[in-house]
């Protein structure tokens, strides 16, 4: 299949998405329920994105073990999020975790 044209066919519906959204937003009354499911799609999309990245690295099979610097580097982000709720800290840990992992570990 041609390339452009499926880029330009998932650009087309996503504009039709977001501009339906837009132009009827002040019409649509979403039930509490849903409100509430749309809460959480931020943190399923970003644990969608993060979680094969730190469990599978290379793209080629899971690597659970202490060697992997990316695993290690997002269990620490995960400790300091639960623990401090403080977003800057969180990332800063997870990087020099993950950059002090791969230069001592992997060295």
């Amino acid at each position: 299949m041609n390339y452009v044209l499926l880029i330009v066919g998932m650009a087309v519906i996503t504009w039709l998405i977001r501009a339906t959204v837009f132009m009827l937003g002040d019409r649509i009354v979403f039930p509490p329920l849903v409100r509430t499911a749309l809460g959480f799609v931020p943190v399923t999309v970003l644990t969608a994105i993060i979680v094969p990245m730190a469990v599978s690295p290379h793209g080629v099979e899971a690597e659970i073990t202490w060697r992997n610097p990316q695993l290690i580097g997002a269990l620490a982000a995960v400790a300091v999020s639960a623990l401090t709720r403080r977003p800057l800290l969180t990332i800063a840990v997870g990087l020099a975790v993950f950059f002090l992992w791969q230069g001592v570990v992997l060295k």
